[in-house]
């Protein structure tokens, strides 16, 4: 088959035949249609982060795709089948998989990280934890699901428990932002997007977002989003992974709102203690999403309540993969989500 292997930090992905891998007792053999391009694939490309199984490997972690084998046992599938598969494998026995916390797992798996992933024309996967696609969904834009959708509903729906009218702001619309965006406002939120760059605040409107602040254009932020909200946010969320921004984003709520962190900073962050303890506020980390919640997220957008082929902006085969690493890198403001295409 060919996939675009990694061959370490600061070198391009190099298309290559490489063994088709095949599925053995409990697994599946997924025909990869597509698989989104991650920022966090650019990190081990540009930033030398390292990943878990040595390079030369092969990265990508939202596949979608059909069962094209089947290893012994497995029952629950057939080949055609159209399926997701979640970003992370989680082993199910750990003490946070027995608690309801899966997305945190001890042992978990990543795609593209602990193993090989998805920017190749077939990959392995566990058939415990594909997921099934309804044919309403298209089944090329619905690999973003695995993670650029499926990590801010969690955020949005686990970590920052909005509920219908409740007050938020989203700091960042890039890729995972504008998705808590559309999920805040598909859950019933009043949402007020927040970033620097007018192309998109404008996304972030057509995304459900009722009202848009561009912090460059305001003396403070904190001070508008108190004017709109009566007081401030019900809960806030950092979708960038700065610490100049996690500050913002916790000015910005109310007594006993909520900040949820979404994004990766390995800096530290100087927050003021006394309002947390004397306003009752509180500031929650979000990594991922558990397994519980695919179904939720699926059946959303087969409904139309959470959109999902309007987020693909890009579309790259395997030989062009490097190409879609450098829009992500140029910034293009009208770049949304890209996918790779075997």
């Amino acid at each position: 088959m060919r996939a675009a292997v990694f061959l370490g930090a600061n070198k391009p992905l190099e298309v290559r035949e490489v063994p088709t891998p095949q599925p053995g007792p409990g697994q599946i053999l997924v025909k990869v249609a597509a698989c989104g391009i991650c920022h966090t694939d650019m990190h081990y490309i540009d930033h030398g982060v390292p990943t878990f199984k040595e390079p030369p490997m092969i990265l990508g972690h939202e596949p979608s795709g059909t069962v094209a084998a089947l290893g012994a046992g497995v029952k629950n599938w057939k080949e055609g089948d159209r399926v997701l598969l979640p970003a992370v494998l989680t082993c199910g026995t750990c003490f946070y998989c027995r608690s309801g916390k899966e997305n945190i797992c001890n042992d978990m798996v990543m795609f593209g990280n602990h193993v090989d992933g998805a920017y190749a024309e077939y990959v392995l996967a566990p058939a415990k934890d594909a997921l099934e696609l309804p044919h309403e969904l298209p089944l090329e834009e619905s690999s973003i699901i695995a993670d650029a959708i499926s990590t801010p509903f969690h955020a949005v729906v686990n970590r920052g428990e909005v509920k219908a009218g409740m007050n938020v702001v989203v700091f960042g619309c890039g890729g995972v932002g504008i998705n808590a965006v559309q999920v805040a406002a598909a859950v019933g939120a009043s949402v007020i997007a927040v970033d620097m760059i007018p192309e998109k605040l404008e996304a972030a409107k057509k995304f459900g977002a009722m009202t848009t602040i561009n912090p460059g254009e305001v003396e403070r932020i904190d001070k508008v989003v108190k004017k709109l909200t009566g007081g401030g946010a019900d809960v806030t969320f950092e979708c960038i992974g700065n610490p100049k921004t996690i500050q913002q984003a916790f000015s910005c709520i109310r007594k006993g709102g909520r900040t949820v962190v979404v994004g990766y900073t390995h800096h530290n962050v100087e927050l003021p203690a006394s309002k947390i303890m004397f306003f009752e506020q509180e500031i929650v980390g979000s990594l991922g999403c558990r397994p519980v919640d695919y179904p939720r997220i699926i059946e959303l957008a087969r409904l139309g309540k959470i959109k999902v082929k309007e987020l693909v902006t890009g579309r790259f085969g395997l030989e062009d993969i490097n190409k879609g690493f450098d829009l992500m890198r140029e910034g293009d403001p009208h770049a949304l989500r890209s996918i790779a295409v075997p």
